[in-house]
């Protein structure tokens, strides 16, 4: 996406107070059509406080926000052109499934006949068609899940706003569910809000994403760029799994900057604004960015004592004991590539670092 496409929703200094407790400190950011963006961070950050502003469920105690263009802040939730999926679907049990989807048009003035030919297409559009007659009780949690996303998609709304709607399904229909999400965002070309507290459901869906704690915006960007470039201890430390050093820094030179850690291991990583010689600061590195090895490289490397090897599966963590230092954590693919690495517990290693996987940070 570039500059110049169309914001759907603007978020201009946003404040929510309840009474002393500020749940919402000023919150700026811009949600552009057709973009799936998800709002992400722990229980209590701030993220469905959001959502509900939106919506029109929260009031805006100081600030606008804005649909296309115009302040809707004041508008009441049933003349907001959005729609919410929540967490409990909701869904009325003595309805069908068809009779679910095509209620809030029939309560928009929709007749009975375009209802139900509309919340036809919507089933189709979520691969439900073929339930159409059932209660929503002879469906599973996945396909409760569908009809509560047919049912907010059926008046094609501007901007559809799900909180949290995944989260009372199973790993593996949860995994598979994300995937479906975003090819029906594709295919309507409607804005999504997706709000949630699991990282790698961000990472899979989302085209941006932003970054909520304490009620603060921590850092907005695409999937990637937070992942790889965390902008603060807390981001790095929330996103994914990372390796948080403790570093002095000594020198900075052409924006690099020469650190050191406990043990006198020496570290060269690109220096960031906020950084001055002389701080002591954190230093993140993901796992997978990390190679063991018995030698040193001509680059960024760490000498340790390797402590354990977890199997998890897909991969294997293995934890060192650097020399004089912190521990770290090496992720090694579980391939036969992967295992040749291995080495046991007890012998000496050199944690090998990629180039560009040391990332400053601001604490």
């Amino acid at each position: 996406m570039n500059d110049t496409v169309e914001i759907a929703v603007d978020v201009r200094d946003a404040i929510k107070r309840y009474g002393d407790f500020t749940a919402l400190q000023k919150i700026s950011l811009g949600i552009r059509d057709n973009e799936f963006f998800t709002l992400l961070g722990p229980s209590g950050c701030g993220k469905t406080t959001l959502l509900r502003m939106i919506a029109g469920f929260e009031d805006v105690t100081e600030g606008g926000i804005y649909l296309f263009g115009d302040e809707i802040k004041t508008l009441p939730p049933h003349k907001r052109p959005v729609n919410t999926v929540f967490q409990n679907y909701a869904l009325f049990p003595h309805m069908t499934v068809l009779e679910n989807v095509g209620f809030g048009l029939e309560m928009k003035g929709s007749s009975r006949k375009d209802a139900a030919k509309r919340a036809g297409e919507m089933l189709d559009l979520v691969q439900l068609s073929q339930f159409a007659k059932r209660k929503p009780a002879q469906l599973s949690g996945g396909q409760q899940q569908r009809v509560a996303l047919a049912r907010a998609l059926a008046p094609s709304p501007k901007v559809l706003l799900l909180d949290e709607p995944l989260s009372a399904l199973d790993l593996k229909l949860r995994k598979a569910m994300q995937i479906e999400l975003k090819h029906i965002q594709r295919e309507t070309g409607i804005t999504f809000i997706f709000v949630t507290h699991d990282q790698e459901e961000a990472l899979t869906m989302s085209d941006r994403i932003a970054v909520m704690s304490a009620g603060e915006l921590q850092q907005l960007g695409a999937p990637r760029d937070i992942y790889e470039h965390p902008r603060n201890m807390f981001v790095a430390d929330f996103i994914g799994d990372t390796n948080l050093l403790e570093v002095s820094v000594d020198k900075i030179t052409d924006g690099r900057a020469q650190c050191h850690i406990g043990g006198g291991h020496e570290l060269i990583c690109d220096a960031v604004d906020g950084v001055s010689v002389g701080a002591s600061v954190h230093l993140s590195v993901r796992p997978e960015r990390l190679v063991l090895s018995d030698q040193a490289s001509d680059g960024n490397s760490l000498k340790g004592t390797v402590t354990e090897n977890i199997y998890i599966g897909t991969d294997i963590s293995t934890m060192l004991d650097l020399e004089g230092g912190p521990k770290i954590t090496v992720r090694t693919s579980n391939t036969e590539r992967g295992n040749k690495r291995l080495i046991e517990p007890g012998s000496p290693a050199f944690v090998n670092m990629e180039a560009g996987a040391a990332r400053l940070l601001v604490d």
